[in-house]
């Protein structure tokens, strides 16, 4: 699977700019700030609904512009297709397939798939437990789209369960009287269902992922591993003896709500569910985050999304790889590394500040960026 070809209009810096792309390697080269990553960007919104770099639609539209587009054409064997996102900060985006149907933006997921290498990524090693879970999240969600509907439905219950929570606090506070919160019973037990179905995806996920991981990191700094992942939630969960089945994660999440109701009520916020965990992430026998060197964090955000890379591409679609000013991050001996590691992927596309960043063996077509223009050399 490639994208031949990326069409933005007021997206980021750009008016408007279309964007050819070929198989195998393209880099983008140009002093920082002219609108390189903005282009790889666009290409990552369409695998996730969501930039790597904020957490909302409104930085994505072009000041003065009240709506943003990203089109592309998507290769897969003998198909293509056209996809078409109308970003509307404030309002629903839209969504086309093809020219003419308008769907959900999320039935779009899947025929994208992207692993996004950028400097942000030292904060799935370093970073607070919100990074993991949401590079857990959306490689779940690459795998199988459907899980973006689990997702949308866990965070709306989880919404509706902390105003109830909420508004029970203020009461007792400022009211000093009790609130009736007798649906909270049932909130519980929605929460739990889709929580269930998120951690059993999660710990799949996990499972699959840790060996490649292991293997990715040994290519990058031999000796150094290996690698190993703990995840934590609620007790009963992810151990080797942990639940599994969603029947029986669904009970461990009902019976850990159940047990901490009176600190949410005290509190007002949900304290159990997948929103709360967090994957350990192990170097030998330590916790990574406190102990890695900053060479031992970088090798280990690398090996993750180099597994997530083998991960997907094993399951037959093989994902874009995006590169986004990562060289520069690196030594040379990690840069020289990575770069053969990912050489012969599909469709790869680089970004770098000057052309000495871009490793020799990344050979391809190259595009000059500057002053919102993007021009083939």
């Amino acid at each position: 699977m490639h994208v031949s070809h990326l069409s933005l209009a007021d997206f980021r810096s750009y008016a408007r700019v279309e964007v050819p792309l070929d198989p195998g390697v393209t880099a983008f080269v140009g002093p920082n700030g002219q609108g390189k990553t903005n282009l790889v960007e666009a290409v990552g919104y369409l695998a996730t609904l969501g930039s790597h770099r904020v957490s909302s639609d409104a930085p994505l539209v072009r000041l003065g512009a009240d709506r943003a587009f990203v089109r592309a054409a998507v290769v897969q064997g003998e198909r293509q297709q056209l996809i078409e996102l109308e970003l509307n900060p404030g309002k629903a985006n839209r969504a086309r397939l093809n020219r003419s149907s308008q769907v959900r933006p999320r039935d779009v997921l899947g025929i994208v798939r992207t692993v996004l290498f950028a400097p942000e990524d030292l904060a799935l090693v370093k970073g607070d437990p919100g990074e993991r879970r949401r590079f857990l999240d959306e490689l779940v969600t690459a795998r199988s789209p459907r899980m973006a509907g689990v997702r949308s439905d866990y965070e709306r219950v989880l919404k509706q369960r902390n105003t109830l929570l909420k508004s029970a606090v203020m009461a007792r506070r400022h009211a000093g009287r009790s609130m009736d919160v007798s649906t909270l019973d049932i909130w519980d037990q929605h929460l739990a269902r889709a929580g269930a179905e998120l951690l059993a995806h999660r710990l799949d996920l996990i499972a699959a992922l840790l060996p490649l991981a292991d293997l990715a990191y040994e290519r990058l700094a031999p000796g150094g591993g290996p690698v190993a992942f703990d995840y934590r939630g609620p007790v009963g969960v992810g151990g080797p003896e942990g639940a599994r089945t969603r029947e029986e994660l669904y009970e461990v999440l009902l019976t850990a709500l159940g047990e901490a109701r009176k600190q949410e009520m005290e509190r007002g916020v949900t304290l159990v569910g997948p929103h709360r965990d967090d994957l350990v992430l192990r170097l030998g026998q330590l916790p990574a985050k406190g102990y890695a060197s900053h060479g031992e964090s970088w090798s280990y955000a690398l090996a993750l999304r180099l597994a997530s890379y083998e991960l997907l591409k094993a399951e037959g679609n093989e994902p874009v790889l995006v590169l986004d000013d990562v060289f520069a991050e690196l030594d040379a001996r990690r840069r020289e590394r990575l770069a053969e590691l990912v050489a012969d992927g599909e469709q790869v596309l680089v970004t770098a500040a000057v052309d000495d960043d871009v490793p020799d063996v990344l050979t391809g077509a190259r595009y000059a960026v500057s002053e919102g223009t993007v021009e083939r050399v």
